[in-house]
């Protein structure tokens, strides 16, 4: 379906990959993984045509029909719901679009109209054989949250969630033959992550998709596409079972290259001791030869790097930590919180689920104190010491300064080392430490407040979407850390392997803002909400 040839990948003086020869068959799923940098992202867009300045060849069938995942959320402002997702099948939208102009402002007498209207019906029968496109799109559309009654609504009504809903929609729509999806999962909820997990297991083509979601890699992907030490390596399996194999091959490398070393340290001490020996001579010169055909391969680093995540609260918290006493929140008619109550013991790790736009950030805020419910109270522990980390942490992390002196101004008491040791942990070179924060990325500026809760040490966190722009690696180090954490903890997030990692009672949200109090782990409550007991 896609045949990858000499393709070699370079930015100014930079290699970012090369030599890679690759063939991506029908009926395989592929998941596209590799560090932040690595050039993934890069990789997808000469795949779909999007980057076209490389050395090499990339094979697509001209009979295969492509389908791309847009980014641009802001791209169909005018066009209607049901519109913008017809819109992934271009020649059919073109054909009906034409078709009903026509219908409006055409002349029947005229033959050209007639033979026009008659070429443009051809078109929509090839297209939709059976003329169910709109039946067609309103399932997709209901599947992925958005009403029916809201199909014929302007994109523009939408928030930044539901637009990305849509433009997976449109994708997905024509059934493509080949299929390049970057991040999908990126700000979904769990029901519409289930979803598409159901939707791209059912895909018959070739699908190569980015995500830094692993339980929806195991879920999806039959191979692995690794982008590292500037090649792309193929796995068979998910992305559990690469990481098994790539273990396994590191370790066999390194267990390969100690026994060769042994043999070279034999070989030279031999042929030390004995060159000089004219009843030896022979056999030196025999090692030696074989010395100089011994090659020691050198075990690359990965360029994939795990962040050091250590929470440490500093204060012991007493028996009162958060009581949640009625509390209400609306937005205009919209009763986002509808009478919460929850009370939280001490060292209990709560994840707060729910689906997008049910309220869990507005929660978030009252309980932080950002802002105030239109009812109720919020009682916290006189010993309790909370550390927040918000969704949006653009507006948080700015100014002119460096990524050293944006931390330290929270607390210039603070010793220098160990702001920068934590920087370090998270990844942040001594010369990265001393960038602007103007120019980070949106992922450098999760890890910088990952950085600021690590420097705070409260013993009461609450993550707010942490898991955000993190890459694999890191979001691993962040369920490790909150699992050893000796504190309370509440995470919202859609990151099934996060929550599972860390939390031993389940909030939900529920579309009423009423809320489903489980106690128990993320897996146990999927495993009753599928038998339907809860």
């Amino acid at each position: 379906m896609v045949t990858v040839q000499n393709l070699i990948m370079r930015y100014g003086n930079r290699v970012l990959f090369q030599d890679i020869n690759l063939k991506l068959d029908r009926h395989k799923r592929y998941g596209l993984i590799g560090a932040n940098g690595a050039g993934k992202t890069t990789f997808l867009k000469i795949l779909s045509g999007e980057i076209n300045e490389y050395e090499g060849e990339v094979i697509i069938p001209k009979q295969n029909k492509v389908g791309v995942l847009g980014q641009n959320q802001f791209a169909f402002e005018d066009f209607t719901i049901m519109d913008a997702v017809l819109y992934g099948n271009k020649r059919l939208y073109d054909a009906i679009k034409e078709k009903e102009e026509l219908y409006v402002t055409g002349d029947f007498e005229d033959d050209a109209t007639n033979n026009r209207l008659a070429d443009l019906e051809v078109i929509c029968v090839e297209e939709d054989p059976t003329y169910e496109y709109d039946v067609n799109i309103g399932k997709i559309l209901a599947n992925v949250g958005i009403p029916v009654e809201n199909h014929n609504d302007l994109m523009s009504t939408l928030d930044s969630a539901d637009k990305f809903k849509v433009l997976l929609a449109q994708v997905l729509y024509p059934k493509p033959d080949v299929l390049f999806l970057d991040e999908p999962t990126n700000n979904q909820d769990i029901e519409t992550i289930s979803w598409l997990e159901n939707e791209l297991k059912r895909h018959e083509g070739t699908l190569v998709v980015i995500s830094h979601d692993r339980h929806f890699l195991n879920a999806v992907v039959t191979n692995i596409l690794d982008v590292d030490y500037q090649k792309i390596r193929e796995f068979t399996g998910n992305y559990d079972d690469w990481y098994i194999a790539a273990n396994v091959m590191a370790k066999q490398m390194e267990l390969d290259n100690a026994k060769k070393q042994k043999e070279k340290d034999e070989l030279e001490a031999f042929v030390r001791r004995f060159s000089a020996n004219a009843s030896k001579a022979k056999q030196a010169t025999s090692r030696q030869r074989k010395l100089d055909k011994l090659e020691i391969e050198d075990i690359k680093p990965s360029s994939r790097r795990d962040p050091s995540i250590v929470f440490k609260a500093k204060r012991t918290m007493g028996d009162e930590v958060l009581n949640v006493i009625n509390v209400s929140h609306a937005y205009g008619d919209n009763k986002v919180l509808n009478d919460i109550s929850f009370k939280v013991i001490p060292d209990e790790k709560i994840a707060l689920i729910g689906g997008n736009g049910v309220g869990k950030s507005t929660l978030m805020k009252i309980l932080v104190e950002e802002m105030k419910a239109d009812e109720g109270e919020v009682h916290v522990g006189a010993t309790i010491e909370p550390s927040y980390f918000p969704q949006d942490t653009a507006d948080i992390i700015e100014g002119d300064g460096t990524l050293y002196d944006w931390l330290r101004a929270f607390d210039p008491k603070r010793e220098i080392a160990e702001i920068r040791n934590c920087l370090g942990r998270m990844l942040f070179n001594g010369e990265q430490q001393e960038k602007s924060v103007v120019s980070i990325s949106g992922g450098e500026k999760h890890r910088m407040m990952l950085s600021k809760l690590m420097l705070e040490n409260g013993n009461f966190l609450l993550l707010d979407e942490p898991s955000n722009h993190l890459d694999l690696e890191a979001i691993v180090a962040l369920g490790e850390a909150l699992h050893n954490f000796k504190g309370n903890v509440i995470c919202v997030s859609h990151d099934r392997e996060l929550l599972d990692a860390f939390a031993t009672r389940i909030i939900e949200i529920q579309e009423d803002g009423t809320i489903l109090d489980f106690h128990g782990s993320y897996e146990e409550f999927a495993e009753q909400r599928a038998a339907g007991t809860i």
